[in-house]
């Protein structure tokens, strides 16, 4: 997992959408942050300069961060979720997977780190894209 820049974002890599809005979780990031299979999962709205939404356990996201909610969905065994409809984010686009805050994984969809990454040659590849 690289550091982008020196006391920056430590990154997962990037992740792509499939047709049917689904994504699957970097193995790494689904260790780190304890998913399990049929577990129930909540979309948190990301932050303003990074765009997109971030994903953690239901039970691990706090009271706090419940205005940021945008949806929930479940884990599937094979490390897939799909995005809730009101998300905007569109089929075949690529996030570049996060660590957040100890409570959600970060998927962002522009700003300045996600062009660093675009031009960081330590980036590894897109996880594969999930097939239904």
């Amino acid at each position: 997992m690289p550091q982008l820049a020196k006391g920056g974002k430590w990154v997962f890599g990037w992740v792509v959408i499939n047709a049917d809005r689904h994504i699957r979780i970097p193995q790494d990031a689904w260790s780190e942050y304890g998913f399990e299979a049929e577990q129930e999962a909540v979309f948190l709205k990301g932050s303003n300069t990074s765009g997109g939404f971030a994903i953690g356990a239901a039970e691990r996201i706090p009271e706090i961060l419940t205005g940021r909610r945008l949806g929930t969905g479940r884990f599937r065994s094979d490390r897939i979720i799909q995005i809730p409809p009101d998300i905007d984010v569109e089929p075949w686009q690529k996030l570049l997977a996060v660590r957040g805050s100890g409570h959600a994984l970060g998927f962002l969809t522009r700003g300045p780190i996600f062009e660093l990454a675009l031009r960081h040659p330590a980036m590894p590849p897109a996880d594969s894209t999930p097939q239904e």
